[in-house]
Formats: structure tokens, C-alpha cells, sequence
């Protein structure tokens, strides 16, 4: 069940208030099983059930993502924390948004005299404010489920950079069609980040493992490496290929 919070914590922040019906034709399950999905979620404040739907409770003025940084948390802030440890001080990075490249930001607080380029306000703050940092935020038109620009500024910032690593986010891990996001403006992004960068570092909890996805990132090539807290199954772990595959 929990591979499912994150898609309905997706929903939730995209649209505010979903009915349990949706939910189960989104995610391709009963409505039953939507309904034990999220009584965890209810349990722990994030999201409400009213009706027959589900509500969001993020706070006025607070980023609908930083709900998603609830979920999965121990292994997100195990993952940030083995991340961190590849970047080394002065190095320059990019970062795409999501939860995890959220707690990657966090963990790179401790670092010193990085250069960084992201489209995540909530990364850009996290960084800005560190001594000897320099932090350049891509786009100016930002999304209002997670503060992230994909404008065509964003990508122009992007591309005008070079960096060392590009630390990545995905959605899903398919056994057929190896890492996914669920838009075409995040591959995008990713496969800009990608291009400017030495190496490539993907941060993807377990959860995603199996999880559907819209849109594949590019293949994996040698050097990149996948950062995750549980050995996928067989098959999907040899979409990862050539990358190399770190278990925390």
C-alpha cells in the first residue's frame, strides 16, 4: 500500500479535493483499497477524508509538496544522507524538485562553497542562505503545487551551466521502461540537468519500485549512479543498467 501514498498525495496537491472514485481509476485499484491507502495518510494529519473524497490540510502559504516529504521519510533522509556524501565541497550541482532532491538539499546544508543551479525554490531557499554558496534558481514562473519552474527561461539557466553531478528524482521504476516521471516538462528538465552535468546521480526511494509513470528518462549510461534504500526485483533492476546501483 504504501507504493500508492505518494500518487495520492500527488493528486491531492494537484487538485486539492478528489473523490475516492478517482483516486481508484487513477491508481488502477479498487476504491477499497484507496480507502486503506489512505487512512495512514488521514492518521498522521496529512490529508482529510470528508464525503467520500480526500482533502488536502496543507497550511496557507506552505508548498503542497512538503506534504510528500512525510512520506517514506526514513528512507528519503537515508538516501539524502548517502547523496551528500558524493558531493564534495566547492563542488557545482544541479538539483531537479521533488521530495527526495528536497532532503538531498537539506543534507547538503553541511557542505560549503557549492555552486548551485536548480528549478526548485524550496532547494534554492534551503541552499541560498549557506556562507560561500552560490545558488542560481532556473525559471521565473512557478508551479503552485511545488514552487518548481519549467519555463523556458528555467531551461535556458540550466543550459547555460556546467556542473560536476546533477542530482535527479523519479517518479517510478518500470521493469520494461527503466526510471519515469509523470510529465513531460520533469523529463525535460531532467534530461537538461543531465546533459550539463559529469555524472548523474538519481535519487528514488523503493516505493516507486513498480510504480506507474508517464514519461521515461533518458537510459542510464556508465558512471551514473541510482542511490535507493531496498535492492530492486530482478528485472527492474536491469533497467538501471550501465548505472551503478547503491543500496543504503
Amino acid at each position: 500500500m504504501a507504493r500508492y501514498e505518494e500518487e495520492v498525495l500527488n493528486a491531492v496537491s494537484l487538485r486539492g479535493t478528489i473523490s475516492v472514485r478517482e483516486l481508484a481509476t487513477l491508481l488502477h485499484v479498487s476504491e477499497q483499497t484507496v480507502r486503506r491507502v489512505v487512512q495512514p495518510l488521514v492518521e498522521r494529519g496529512v490529508v482529510e477524508k470528508v464525503h467520500g473524497a480526500v482533502v488536502g490540510r496543507s497550511r496557507p502559504g506552505e508548498a503542497p509538496f512538503l506534504a510528500r516529504m512525510t512520506v517514506h521519510q526514513r528512507e528519503k533522509v537515508a538516501i539524502a544522507g548517502a547523496v551528500a556524501a558524493l558531493v564534495h565541497d566547492g563542488d557545482a550541482i544541479a538539483l531537479d524538485t521533488g521530495s527526495t532532491t528536497g532532503f538531498v538539499a537539506q543534507a547538503l546544508r553541511q557542505h560549503r562553497g557549492l555552486t548551485v543551479v536548480t528549478n526548485s525554490t524550496f532547494i534554492a531557499t534551503t541552499l541560498a542562505t549557506i556562507p560561500g554558496n552560490r545558488v542560481h534558481m532556473a525559471g521565473v514562473e512557478l508551479r503552485n503545487h511545488d514552487g518548481a519552474s519549467f519555463d523556458a527561461s528555467a531551461f535556458d539557466v540550466v543550459r547555460s551551466m556546467r556542473v560536476r553531478v546533477a542530482i535527479l528524482s523519479a517518479s517510478a521504476l518500470d521493469a520494461r521502461r527503466g526510471l519515469m516521471v509523470q510529465e513531460h516538462a520533469e523529463a525535460q528538465m531532467s534530461a537538461a540537468m543531465g546533459q550539463i552535468a559529469e555524472q548523474r546521480l538519481y535519487a528514488v526511494d523503493s516505493s516507486k519500485f513498480g510504480a506507474e509513470g508517464l514519461v521515461a528518462l533518458p537510459p542510464l549510461r556508465e558512471g551514473d549512479v541510482v542511490v535507493t534504500d531496498l535492492a530492486p526485483a530482478t528485472a527492474m533492476a536491469d533497467r538501471l543498467r550501465p548505472g551503478e546501483l547503491r543500496v543504503v
